[in-house]
């Protein structure tokens, strides 16, 4: 199984670059793990919130295939402790998924289409996040969920 994150924009502060880059490195020790960037829409601010994640989902569907198994990170998803969510991901690796998308929207979330694409919505926290800080959560819990399955010592209970 490869895992994909399906970023909407750059991420745009260094010291969330940083701490993302820690760790997709981390992870990749565990199994294939890639980053894709959708390119960010220009004049943005112009556009009314409907259009803009009409527009947002449009490049996003470019970079998604139909035996992708797609999981939107959504505040009205299923919220999952860490070691709930590992066992998510075990069950999907189970399953013979080729490709467990992950995707972070942008700052108004996703347009109707993206949700009739998604298999799975989870919920990161009912606190709200920046869309940019979500990257770096997201991938630290990645890192803590395959951490969990391997029996390692970086989650403690």
């Amino acid at each position: 199984m490869e895992i994909v994150l399906l970023l909407n924009g750059k991420t745009e502060e260094n010291y969330l670059q940083e701490g993302i880059q820690l760790f997709e490195q981390r992870i990749g020790r565990y199994i294939r793990y890639e980053s894709k960037i959708v390119p960010a829409l220009k004049n943005a601010k112009n556009m009314p919130i409907a259009q803009q994640k009409e527009k947002e989902a449009e490049l996003m569907e470019k970079y998604i295939e139909k035996a992708d198994f797609i999981v939107l990170l959504d505040e009205r998803g299923t919220e999952y402790g860490s070691k709930e969510f590992a066992n998510f991901l075990q069950k999907q690796m189970n399953k013979g998924i080729r490709t467990l998308m992950f995707v972070v929207g942008g700052p108004y979330g996703f347009s109707e289409s993206v949700y009739a694409k998604a298999q799975e919505k989870i919920s990161l926290s009912r606190m709200t996040f920046s869309h940019q800080m979500i990257r770096l959560l997201f991938t630290e819990q990645l890192y803590r969920g395959f951490s969990i399955l391997k029996g390692e010592p970086y989650h403690n209970e």
